[in-house]
């Protein structure tokens, strides 16, 4: 059993042991005076224990964990019981207020003689109510439970159905002779609203109406969350000790997959840290931005479908957009088997950007399997290694060429090397100059397959 639920549990024979002594001592004062509010309150309070017995019962029932018939658990028992409380609580005030109003209009009663002990036990039964009422309020508000909120308002309104049999005693000590009468009916009044309020409480949640304010709050901790572009429902029910929710929210397609978990465990940390009693699921839908360039929707329809692209242009010609990309494929399927394959990514382009389009492809063949390979000799390294670093020098922008790695393969020979650019050039720049130095390489060694430089600032030289 957890904390929370022994905590319930004990409120509720607490409760149990209040309300049976409450009920004796008020119906033997009110036997012994004759007075009818006290009489009415003594019924109250039997009803209390009643209410009180299955409130424990309920409570017991509704911390059984969820099972293949309640997916959201048993919480909306205590509501139930709540409910069934509250007609008990229409029908004594119904009951209490026939008695006083059949009174008040003549019938005959036995006199009203209270005494000490009537306004003992009144006194007595007052103070224990606002313990109760005190302590049981606290422990619902703690614990989000309906049974035990229906029992701190029995409480409350026994303390003040109390109060109103004692100054209506009073009243008729000193002459009045309807004081008690009087107060009855105003106890009965003071019960039915007491049952209004609880029945609508109970009511409220067994429709599942959210907490007031709740949503609003939900949207505001959300949107602060880095990459919610939107947030497109938030749907609550409350459920016993837990608000279980629904949220669905908007990020931004581009955004990678891999990193949307975050998002969403992000989200979840938020919400909990704010609502340490909500349960809630996130979703997260991906959603096109206006800001998108072609570009990035290009990218994102190729990744989508795992084809590696890339020279990748973008025109504007006479106001109609022509894109060309390198396509790369698996160098081992038939040439129309990958033409089947540019040609349905032309397509999802089309139906992404416009038909009015122009797409062209150039397929290219892609390796995805390892080759083995062994280091050059150290005669190769050094002949290539010099042809790079002069066609670098000729350049002027690529310097002090470095970490040179030559490996055969049956295929040829593949060369990678790093060199130092200036920090502040344009990507273009360095990119033509890296280009121009491979191709001058490639023709002195015309047995080279692939040749990869590395172009980096002077302060990451590794």
């Amino acid at each position: 059993m957890t904390d929370v639920a022994h905590r319930k549990e004990h409120a509720a024979l607490a409760s149990i042991l209040a309300s049976s002594l409450l009920t004796l001592g008020k119906l033997a004062a009110g036997l012994l005076s004759g007075s009818l509010a006290l009489i009415s309150e003594a019924a109250h309070s039997l009803l209390d224990t009643g209410a009180t017995i299955i409130t424990y019962y309920a409570i017991k029932a509704a911390g059984r964990p969820a099972d293949d018939e309640h997916h959201y658990g048993h919480g909306k028992i205590e509501a139930v019981a709540a409910l069934g409380e509250t007609g008990l609580l229409f029908v004594l005030a119904g009951f209490v207020l026939v008695e006083a109003v059949s009174r008040l209009g003549g019938h005959a009663s036995e006199p009203v003689e209270a005494n000490g002990l009537t306004y003992g036990v009144l006194i007595i039964a007052i103070s224990i109510d606002l313990v109760r009422w005190l302590s049981l309020r606290k422990i619902a508000k703690e614990t989000n439970s309906d049974a035990l909120a229906a029992d701190a308002l029995h409480f409350s309104s026994d303390m003040v159905g109390s109060i109103l049999v004692l100054l209506g005693l009073i009243a008729t000590q000193f002459g009045f002779q309807q004081g008690d009468t009087l107060a009855a009916i105003g106890v009965a009044l003071f019960i039915a609203i007491a049952g209004y309020r609880l029945g609508r409480k109970t009511i409220d949640t067994l429709v599942d109406v959210a907490p007031p304010g709740m949503a609003d709050h939900l949207r505001k901790i959300i949107s602060d969350i880095p990459h919610v572009v939107a947030i497109d429902q938030i749907r609550l029910r409350p459920a016993g000790t837990h608000i279980f929710g629904e949220i669905v929210i908007a990020v931004p397609r581009t955004h990678p997959l891999e990193k949307v978990p975050a998002i969403k465990e992000a989200i979840s940390a938020a919400l909990l840290q704010a609502y340490p009693e909500l349960i809630a699921t996130v979703t997260a839908n991906p959603r096109a931005l206006d800001e998108e360039t072609i570009i990035e929707r290009v990218l994102l329809i190729a990744a989508r479908r795992g084809l590696p692209i890339h020279h990748l242009t973008i025109q504007d010609i006479n106001g109609t957009k022509s894109v060309s990309l390198d396509l790369e494929i698996d160098g081992r399927l038939t040439h129309g088997e990958a033409h089947d394959t540019a040609t349905h990514l032309e397509a999802a382009i089309r139906d992404e950007i416009g038909m009015d389009i122009e797409v062209e492809t150039h397929i290219e063949p892609l390796d995805p399997s390892e080759r083995a390979g062994t280091n050059a000799d150290a005669k190769t390294i050094d002949e290539i290694q010099a042809s790079i670093a002069r066609h670098a020098q000729s350049g002027a922008i690529l310097t002090n060429v470095h970490d040179v790695r030559v490996r055969a393969h049956p295929s040829g020979l593949v060369v990678n090397y790093h060199c130092w650019v200036d920090p502040n050039l344009s990507v273009d720049a360095v990119h033509s100059a890296v280009d121009a130095v491979d191709r001058r390489v490639r023709r002195d060694f015309t047995h080279i397959t692939r040749i990869v430089g590395h172009a980096e600032p002077p302060q990451q030289e590794g």
